[in-house]
């Protein structure tokens, strides 16, 4: 049998097939079912942002005029608000440290730096393995340059780090005009990532042409959203001082067998859990194990970046972007 060991972010992880950070992970009973299921490693629902600022909008608006007349009653209830927060997060993260064996990363979705340095602190101090930073915010205002979006991810990365001792992974979508360079700015320095998690998949918007209204889009993935995240991991594999972790589109074991050659490091997984199961977790590493036999692999480092840019004789064939009759065979 092959061995699917592997290591992310310091830690030791017996497959490289990660529970993503979901619904499924939001409670003790949902983490266990997924170390039953097998997964080396799991990432905890996300801490949001939006969630602690609309908490503290709320109590605002609640106080009304005693806000406005004891401003300093008011701050001190704000500031106790802020502090509470997490409160029901780190103790999930302390509970599930004490039932499961596999480790735990924690994850925080923010859209600024602010506060978050102090929450990572109390995550790493609850016990967590490692954080996920997921910075999710939409660049959609005409007078936000790109350099301002990519300086924000750098601030918040740079305010998480300097806080905590624990790996460091940042999730990242991947709508930037230079990714490349991009990738290596977080990669490098002092405050840099430990880790890379390729794509980010962003809440999608659908409308509904007979009721004439926005709808949300399919929370789920499909395979065929794949190709993004693993011609990225192709090209920057070896190339950055940092992990690679795939996300979104994966759905096989063929899928995990493609990204760990393009490079990746590990894989997370979630959509196909929600649409058939936990018992697809087990079944994904089996086909992984047999398609690892079949090719004479005994570990993962056998093969692991083998189809990435860095190690292929013909490194153009990476960039190309339009439709080449000769690769394609279309007419």
């Amino acid at each position: 049998m092959s061995d699917l060991s592997t290591r992310y972010l310091g830690l030791e992880l017996k497959n490289p097939l990660v529970i993503a950070s979901c619904g499924l992970t939001s409670s003790l009973q949902g983490i266990q079912n997924c170390a039953n299921s097998g997964a080396g490693a799991i990432v905890l629902k996300s801490l949001f942002e939006e969630q602690i600022n609309a908490d503290i909008a709320a109590l605002r608006e609640a106080a009304g005029e005693f806000a406005q007349a004891h401003t300093e009653a008011f701050d001190y209830l704000e500031g106790y608000a802020q502090a509470c927060g997490p409160q029901e997060y780190l103790q999930l993260i302390r509970e599930a440290k004490k039932s499961v064996d596999i480790p735990l990363i924690a994850s925080i979705n923010c859209i600024t730096a602010e506060r978050w340095a102090e929450y990572a602190a109390q995550l790493e101090a609850a016990g967590a393995d490692a954080l996920e930073v997921n910075v999710g915010f939409l660049a959609n205002s005409m007078d936000l340059s790109s350099t301002e979006v990519e300086a924000r991810y750098q601030q918040i990365l740079r305010a998480v780090k300097e806080q905590v001792k624990i790996p460091v992974a940042l999730k990242i979508g991947p709508y930037f005009s230079s990714f490349g360079q991009l990738a290596q700015m977080l990669s490098t320095g002092e405050q840099a990532a430990d880790a890379l998690v390729l794509f980010n998949r962003f809440y999608r918007l659908d409308i509904d042409v007979d009721k004439l209204q926005v709808n949300a889009g399919n929370p789920y993935s499909s395979a065929d959203e794949l190709h993004t995240s693993l011609r990225w991991i192709m090209l920057l594999a070896g190339k950055l001082d940092c992990q690679l972790a795939a996300t979104t589109g994966i759905h096989s074991g063929k899928d995990v067998a493609k990204q760990l050659l393009a490079g990746a490091d590990v894989t997370q997984i979630c959509s196909v859990i929600y649409e058939q199961g936990f018992a697809q977790v087990q079944a994904i590493l089996d086909q992984l194990q047999s398609w690892m036999q079949q090719q004479g692999f005994n570990r993962i480092d056998d093969f692991r970046g083998k189809l990435s840019q860095q190690q292929s004789s013909d490194p153009e064939s990476y960039e190309r972007l339009q439709y080449i009759k000769g690769l394609t065979g279309l007419e």
